[in-house]
């Protein structure tokens, strides 16, 4: 089109701007629980399994109250010669610890307490735990002969009385009572050697932690009953537990679950007739609900 002179050109129509798409943001959906999930799971499909058998073996083994038993890096070291090895044969180990490396402290009342499988010891002082530190690998190692697998644990001692030295400047654990449960077991567990059971068992019994401690007869009887799941790991089974039981009922769930499985729940021939379980028992009855 030819335009006359003087006349404007017409102004471009503008072309509306289409409105900015706002982008829905997806919020992060929380992965869930899978122990806590497990906990509902199993409450929902048999109701009161859990009240069930703590009940039944409260019934059979008794209320256990919690009692320190020895200060928490004595705890930690009795736990290191247990590993494997007869209760009986951990006491003497740590008697001769104390007799090789005295510390003169004030002696400790080391009454084995509920759920302890050995004899007891009589009272004495803990041992002096930098001489321990500093004494020579094939010396613990005769030391504690008594024990079992004395090279194995001589040199688990050394490591974990060298990392709370390293970390603290001491070798006392008693900060751990400050810490909540959690906390203080994943401190303990940053100790190269010591496991998830191991730091369990020093929280519960020298804190009264509410940790709970799965051992191989605890594990056992939990598997056999359905408490837990059949693919759950080990070191996984501490906190299924740990979403199945209240806090006050720990420690006596694990002193009564270690003797039914020492004393009952064997790992190849249980004694079924002297059992409070069987009628909810997926191991002597598949379909019991």
């Amino acid at each position: 089109m030819t335009l006359s002179p003087g006349r404007p050109a017409p102004a471009k129509l503008a072309t509306p701007k289409k409105p900015a798409r706002k982008r829905a943001r997806k919020r992060a959906r929380r992965k869930p629980d899978p122990y806590l999930a497990w906990a509902k799971r199993l409450e929902r499909t048999r109701p009161g399994l859990v009240r069930f058998t703590l009940d039944r073996l409260v019934g059979l083994y008794g209320h256990h109250e919690w009692v320190r038993r020895w200060d928490p890096t004595s705890e930690l070291v009795m736990t290191i010669l247990t590993q494997n090895s007869a209760d009986v044969n951990a006491e003497h180990a740590f008697v001769e610890l104390r007799r090789a490396y005295p510390s003169g402290l004030p002696p400790e009342h080391h009454n084995p307490g509920p759920g302890w499988g050995g004899v007891g010891m009589p009272d004495g002082s803990p041992p002096d735990w930098a001489l321990v530190d500093m004494a020579p690998l094939g010396e613990l190692v005769e030391v504690i002969r008594p024990g079992g697998l004395p090279n194995q644990k001589a040199k688990g001692i050394k490591a974990a009385l060298a990392a709370i030295r390293e970390a603290r400047g001491d070798y006392s654990l008693e900060f751990l009572g400050e810490m909540s449960a959690l906390e203080a077991r994943t401190w303990l567990t940053g100790i190269k050697g010591v496991g998830v059971k191991t730091a369990s068992v020093v929280l519960l019994f020298s804190f009264g932690h509410p940790l709970m401690p799965v051992d191989r007869h605890v594990e056992r009887v939990g598997r056999r009953v359905g408490l837990l799941p059949k693919k759950a790991t080990a070191d996984e089974a501490h906190d299924y537990f740990l979403a199945m039981l209240k806090p006050e009922e720990m420690l006596e769930a694990h002193v009564n679950l270690i003797r039914h499985g020492r004393l009952v729940c064997h790992s190849r021939k249980p004694d079924h007739f002297a059992c409070p379980l069987p009628d909810r028992c997926r191991f002597f009855d598949m379909k019991a609900p």
